[in-house]
């Protein structure tokens, strides 16, 4: 017997997405003073405790920003490119700092800015990210906390009401 994939038979195997819609959704926020010195060294070295995760990764921004009167232009590498140095462009480290717990919104906000990011992403999930300086679009737009949320049965059933975004 011969099965065959398609839409009639329903046999197709179906995505796997483990992707819950809370850890799609984020808020983003950029602190009006950071301390990009502290950020670095706080994320330079893995955490000894496992409080965060720390993730950096190259970002390309075109040279002819810092001059007069030129539009600004940003550019990010594939992974599949070639690195090729490009002599309008300059490349910086972007640092973005998952904690590995879930947390509230506010206690995300006032986390990161202890660590002295410039920058945080809350996700719906409870995942928090801290963003560093050198950062564009607010570091990483996917939840990647290590124990958050959690991976068992419950996550399936959490809604956004689970969880407190701070606005007491």
């Amino acid at each position: 017997m011969l099965l065959v994939c398609g839409s009639i038979s329903d046999l197709c195997p179906k995505p796997n997405d483990t992707g819950s819609v809370l850890s799609k959704k984020s808020h983003v926020e950029v602190f009006s003073e950071s301390v990009p010195a502290l950020f670095n060294v706080l994320t330079e070295l893995p955490d000894p405790y496992n409080r965060w995760n720390s993730t950096v990764f190259p970002v390309d921004f075109d040279i002819s920003q810092f001059e007069p009167k030129k539009d600004f232009k940003l550019y990010m590498q594939g992974a599949e490119q070639d690195v090729v140095p490009k002599q309008t462009v300059i490349t910086f480290n972007c640092t973005v700092a998952f904690w590995s717990q879930c947390m509230s919104w506010t206690k995300c906000k006032s986390s990161c800015q202890s660590m002295g990011a410039t920058s945080y992403r809350w996700f719906h999930d409870g995942c928090c990210e801290c963003i560093g300086q050198n950062c564009i679009n607010f570091g990483i737009d996917e939840s990647r906390c290590r124990d958050c949320p959690l991976k068992d049965e419950l996550t399936e059933e959490l809604t956004e009401e689970d969880f407190d975004y701070g606005e007491k």
